[in-house]
């Protein structure tokens, strides 16, 4: 049955995607990192080390946390409440003692983690069959206009309010953009159920279901395991990108704020024209070139360290790393819906996110267990990177993603 959905209600919507990238981009991938590594002296590995205990509590809750939800029938409660609970944690991210700022830390990221699977299934609320994709594109494309908004405010204000600040500005600008999420987006009647042990028994069972079930279709789990490896690289690379470009190619910190915005602008750009050459090529096709172009772009970014290159370079490979990124996601998603039947899409997708959140977790422990445990140098970090594209790469190289005749298969 069709719906009337309001314009505000699609708007408001996807102006959460904007505040939450704002923490996103200020939090985890800028000025946090620096603070901890630069400000209060830790090291890549106290930081790395933060940020995947905060995703392995993710990766361990996340099923719990989306059954919950289902058994209430309402999302934006839990929403609101995630939320609020990060910003708060968020603006006293800058007190006196590291270790208690990063225990702030990695609760305020669990909680932004966890309102993004609330957030998420608000989308069915906001849109219909025929339009689910052009609302998701406007989350998308004001999620990009967040980051512009969270470093621009650094850039004008960093200087004058120190790190500190940032982070009380970040939880700030994160609230007010969020709260018309919470006014104006109408969720649908769903029937509530009371929760029980079962739920949380469920939940878990589910994943294993799955698992078993996932071997039946044979590109699937080849798919998900190289996926495992591009998501680690991609995500890392996001994590201490800003901690890379300062400390290891001698930016300054204006300098990695104006990098930063040049990769985010290149990955706009990236994700419409690997658009294109999915739907003129194939997902496979695409995402074999995406790879490559990230080996390229990772090796090119060591070489600048080793071989002591010009750092005007840098700009370079962040652009190709932002075209790398739109492109990631361009291909890989279309991949998964060419592998999965249809009947069983929201049951892999649960594998497929999970799969990334995994990468989470093991991206930034094994960057700090090279940067400062082995002592090898962030350099060295960058390549290990390299040789998981690469696996993923070897790994992908099999899939076959010709189009499935899904009525007929098996």
């Amino acid at each position: 049955m069709d719906r009337a959905i309001s314009r505000l209600s699609v708007f408001s919507w996807a102006l959460y995607d904007l505040a939450n990238t704002i923490f996103s981009m200020n939090i985890v991938s800028l000025y946090y990192s620096l603070y901890v590594v630069n400000v209060m002296g830790g090291s890549d590995a106290t930081y790395g080390d933060a940020n995947s205990i905060s995703m392995l509590l993710m990766f361990l809750t996340a099923p719990l946390l989306g059954a919950i939800s289902d058994q209430f029938g309402r999302r934006k409660p839990f929403l609101i409440a995630s939320t609020l609970v990060c910003v708060t944690l968020t603006f006293f991210l800058g007190v006196p003692s590291l270790t208690l700022s990063l225990v702030l830390f990695v609760f305020a990221n669990y909680a932004f983690q966890a309102g993004l699977i609330f957030y998420d299934s608000l989308l069915a609320d906001v849109s219909t069959e025929e339009n689910r994709g052009r609302v998701g594109g406007l989350g998308i494309g004001l999620g990009y206009l967040g980051s512009f908004i969270g470093v621009g405010a650094g850039l004008l204000l960093l200087d004058r309010i120190g790190y500190p600040g940032m982070f009380r500005l970040t939880a700030v600008l994160f609230l007010i953009f969020a709260v018309p999420c919470f006014l104006f987006v109408k969720e649908q009647p769903k029937r509530q159920h009371h929760v029980h042990r079962r739920t949380f028994v469920g939940a878990f069972q589910q994943v294993l279901v799955t698992l078993r079930h996932v071997r039946r279709y044979r590109d699937l789990p080849r798919f998900l395991l190289g996926r495992l490896f591009y998501a680690d690289a991609v995500n890392t690379v996001i994590v201490f990108m800003g901690i890379y470009v300062t400390n290891e190619v001698g930016f300054s910190e204006t300098q990695a704020q104006v990098v930063l915005l040049v990769a985010v602008a290149a990955a706009v750009v990236g994700g419409f024209l690997w658009g294109i050459v999915v739907d003129r090529t194939s997902p496979k096709r695409s995402l074999d070139a995406v790879l490559l172009l990230w080996m390229l772009d990772l090796l090119a970014a060591a070489a600048i360290a080793y071989l002591h290159l010009p750092s005007w370079l840098f700009w370079i490979v962040a652009c190709l790393a932002g075209v790398a990124l739109g492109g990631t996601w361009a291909a890989d998603r279309p991949l998964m819906l060419r592998l999965a039947p249809p009947e069983y899409l929201g049951e892999f997708y649960g594998l497929y996110s999970m799969v990334g959140r995994f990468a989470n977790i093991t991206g930034p422990f094994l960057w700090g267990v090279i940067v400062d445990r082995l002592g090898w140098g962030r350099p060295a970090a960058i390549l290990y990177l390299l040789g998981f594209v690469l696996l993923s790469y070897l790994i992908l190289r099999p899939v076959d993603d010709t189009p499935r005749n899904w009525s007929v298969a098996g």
